[in-house]
């Protein structure tokens, strides 16, 4: 029976949260559970891109704290890293609020720079990795994700929060090789299992919904969540929101692979009732994902049904961001003509549907714009 802890925290004021902190990981035995003096324990929140914590893109620096003093107290050495979508993982985490409350409790930044081959003889589908040398070189890793919506995989949750593992511009070729959400959902769980964190703690005080991972809204959600098992939590967070689990796909192929359960018989839920932290009108897509689930689409018939980026140029400021992150050759998102006074196009022949751009807008400018043909099988 695998286990999932709900504590209800309306704050990110820093008693509030280390309580909340406490209370859920002595629901699933206690820290010494999970690490003890001279235990090298990484640290790996959700730094997606340097943004203030406001905005709910990343692990809030109070959750980061919280956890991490927990660990010192019972003698381990711990470190932190995340490797960002775009930009380094310091200048992220100094925007973020985490590196300060890292420097104040003496916490070092591992190293997520430099990769490390490592082969996998687990995976259902990817044998082989390279990911960031820190996640080698420590015992215990801790998973610290965000609850968000996504574009691509529905939600960046505790499956996928293992994604930052993978060091810088190598992300993208993943994208590249895997450019369905089903192969792409195969691939991250087996990079899950890879790295193994042992426990995950989801920072859903403030939660972002809509046009997540970056430009959604923040949503007052009221809560953490705790969990040794990634695929109990992340079905947790999809009952909390409304949505079926089937239709995530991490969850699925999580579920086939051993990392964990989805069904509801098989999951004890912990500390309060989840009945009374439900929000059934979080803002997040609910259709299932089989227009995407074809093997060898059409790209005729791929234009029609599978959701495509669409630029708000009165939004756009011109960055440049998204054609710096789309990882086809040629871009699939660039300059018309060179002109980089005005907004930059997509090429829908090209473009893999990645949502890379989408990701790291800025300004929130890139939305998915679903084809009728889409809205009418899926009956949104």
């Amino acid at each position: 029976m695998s286990k999932v802890a709900l504590i209800r925290c309306g704050t990110y004021d820093i008693e509030d949260v280390r309580r909340a902190v406490k209370r859920g990981i002595d629901l699933l035995g206690g820290t010494a559970r999970f690490a003890d003096r001279g235990t090298r324990v990484l640290l790996k929140p959700n730094l997606l891109v340097g943004d203030v914590p406001e905005k709910c893109v990343n692990t809030h620096p109070s959750v980061f704290r919280a956890v991490a003093e927990q660990f010192i107290a019972v003698g381990a050495t711990v470190t932190w890293g995340d490797s960002p979508a775009i930009g380094s993982s310091t200048a992220a985490a100094k925007k973020s609020g985490i590196l300060s409350v890292s420097e104040e409790l003496n916490i070092g930044e591992a190293d997520f720079r430099t990769g490390v081959e490592v082969f996998f003889e687990k995976g259902r589908q990817n044998k082989k990795f390279i990911i960031a040398k820190a996640v080698t070189d420590n015992d215990v890793v801790i998973s610290l994700p965000k609850m968000k919506t996504h574009g691509f995989e529905k939600l960046t949750g505790a499956v996928k929060n293992q994604f930052g593992c993978v060091p810088g511009v190598r992300k993208g070729e993943y994208h590249i090789k895997l450019p369905d959400p089903d192969s792409f959902a195969q691939m991250l769980v087996d990079l899950n299992n890879l790295v193994n964190p042992m426990l995950y703690v989801m920072d859903g005080i403030w939660a972002m919904e809509g046009n997540g991972p970056r430009g959604g809204k923040p949503r007052k959600m009221n809560l953490l969540l705790f969990s040794d098992d990634p695929i109990a939590l992340d079905a947790t967070v999809c009952r909390l929101i409304h949505i079926d689990p089937h239709y995530v796909p991490t969850i699925i192929f999580g579920h086939q692979s051993g990392s964990g359960t989805f069904l509801e018989s098989e999951i004890e839920l912990l500390g309060d009732d989840i009945a009374g932290l439900k929000q059934t009108d979080f803002d997040v897509e609910r259709a299932p994902l089989k227009a995407y689930q074809m093997k060898g689409i059409l790209r005729f018939v791929k234009n029609r049904l599978v959701p495509k980026p669409y630029i708000i140029e009165d939004k756009c400021i011109s960055c440049g961001v998204c054609v710096t992150m789309c990882p086809t050759v040629p871009k699939s998102v660039d300059w018309f003509k060179g002109d980089k006074t005005r907004p930059p196009a997509h090429n829908y022949q090209t473009c893999i549907r990645c949502f890379c751009c989408q990701e790291v807008c800025p300004e929130s400018a890139i939305l998915l714009k679903v084809p009728l043909l889409r809205r009418i099988f899926s009956g949104v």
